[in-house]
């Protein structure tokens, strides 16, 4: 399977007002992105520790309404915050509401403060994994259950570099994975989960490859990079309260180029 090249934008639900952050993602299906995420916190990650901040699929939901064309999803929800079950009936819903454009993007989950402020057990990592693992059967058969159904097979991506836990479920469970790091970290990363594909008898080429961009959004050239290494999927987080996406329009035409358009 062949993957094209796609762009996403997390907007970061920080520091910034409500509408702004619904302008931003407007802009972004304007200037050409494929898919606007946001992210799963309750209070902002960097900046201002108390500064403003907005749920995560309240937030999602409000974007499928505005927007027409571009995916949409959370990268990544936190699977220590939801009952299961209750995360694929909101996923589903999104999906109706958005007409069929939401990812859902899960990962383990990692930042303390949300634990502890929120009342959930942060414990350690490999019991938030195993939590995973067994959220993630669970999603999938109760998203096979809702009525109506889901308006597609709704993306599942799984976030996380773990080699021995977190790269086994989305080889068992991800259409879309989702990693960091440099372009040598995510090539070794791929050959591990290609391995994991390979004992779980799945074909490594259905699981698409997302890379998260920081600094280096102002050369598109690093693009090239990550799809020597095989990542199509090129996202890139802007904070509030400005969402800065002058830097886009350059990524859009290299993306177009790319895939021959």
């Amino acid at each position: 399977m062949t993957h094209k090249i796609r762009i996403g934008v997390q907007i970061q639900p920080q520091h910034a007002s409500y509408s702004r952050m619904r302008d931003a993602a407007l802009e972004a299906e304007e200037r050409g992105a494929d898919v606007v995420f946001n992210w799963d916190h309750f209070y902002p990650l960097f900046g201002e520790p108390d500064g403003e901040h907005f749920e995560c699929l309240t937030q999602l939901a409000s974007f499928a309404e505005a927007t027409s064309r571009v995916e949409i999803g959370p990268l990544v929800l936190c699977n220590s915050y939801r009952n299961p079950n209750l995360v694929a009936d909101m996923a589903r819903t999104i999906d109706h509401i958005s007409g069929g454009r939401f990812i859902l993007g899960i990962g383990a989950g990692w930042f303390e403060r949300d634990y502890d402020e929120y009342g959930y057990e942060f414990g350690e990592n490999p019991d938030r994994a195993r939590a995973l693992k067994e959220s993630l059967p669970i999603i999938e058969r109760r998203l096979g259950l809702l009525n109506p159904a889901p308006m597609r097979k709704i993306p599942l991506l799984v976030a996380g570099g773990g080699e021995q836990v977190m790269l086994r479920l989305a080889a068992r469970h991800a259409d879309i994975w989702h990693g960091f790091g440099d372009p040598e970290t995510l090539q070794h990363k791929h050959s591990v989960l290609d391995s994991w594909c390979e004992r779980e008898g799945r074909d490594p080429d259905e699981i698409e490859r997302s890379a998260g961009v920081g600094d280096e959004r102002g050369d598109v050239h690093h693009g090239d990079d990550l799809l020597a290494v095989g990542s199509t999927f090129i996202t890139f987080g802007i904070d509030g309260p400005d969402y800065d996406m002058s830097w886009m329009d350059e990524w859009v035409k290299w993306r177009d180029q790319r895939n021959g358009a």
